[in-house]
């Protein structure tokens, strides 16, 4: 399986689910939710800087482009790559912790070993969720910004091209399954935007109606 291709479509998922909220649940909620998964974001970025000995001279979250701006890793070969995709673990990890101490581990998250697991994970899931229940209510709005807080940005990718070029040949199983599950649950998450989307809509047919 390949790394390189796992990365490249968690990264087309995140923007995928950002363009979603952007064009068509933009309010004060979901900007509310950006930034929180923005801050997770870049702060996995400055923890990955701080490990691996880079120079943090700007941290930026409440801005249009949210960013961390360092210097070069002490780490050699694999410290900018680190950097790079750290929100895929920092975010991964806020999202455990999460559940594991504020809802109380009320959800069940299976490992996404392959292809078509990555295509049941997802629905499973979704498949845990109760309406009457508030965990699924935050598990819902984290889903929403989750792609903003996992993805991987095109500036990430840009700084870690030629790592990622050779991630499409040479396997890495466990970035490889830390990759499927970050997309699963984006496409988790662009499920309960689409959903919500289309209760909107609805809405607005039956306002129009009356």
């Amino acid at each position: 399986m390949s790394s390189g291709l796992v990365i490249l479509l968690v990264v087309l998922a995140g923007y995928a689910s950002n363009w979603l909220n952007w064009r068509f649940l933009d309010s004060a909620l979901t900007r509310l939710l950006y930034y929180l998964g923005a801050f997770v974001h870049e702060g996995s970025h400055a923890v990955l800087c701080l490990l691996t000995g880079a120079k943090i001279s700007e941290f930026q979250v409440f801005s249009a482009q949210p960013h961390v701006t360092h210097g070069k890793p002490k780490l050699p070969l694999i410290g900018s790559t680190l950097i790079s995709i750290a929100p895929l673990f920092g975010g991964l990890l806020f999202l455990f912790l999460v559940n594991r101490f504020v809802l109380g581990g009320h959800f069940s998250f299976e490992a996404v070993l392959d292809w078509r697991s990555l295509l049941r994970e997802p629905l499973e899931l979704l498949g845990q969720m109760r309406i009457y229940e508030w965990q699924s209510w935050a598990l819902a709005l984290l889903l929403l910004n989750v792609g903003a807080m996992i993805g991987p940005s095109t500036r990430d990718i840009k700084n870690i091209w030629p790592a990622l070029v050779i991630l499409f040949f040479i396997p890495v199983p466990a970035l490889a399954q830390i990759g499927l599950f970050a997309l699963s649950l984006i496409m988790a998450g662009i499920i309960v935007q689409a959903a919500l989307i289309a209760c909107l809509y609805v809405l607005r047919l039956a306002g129009k109606a009356f």
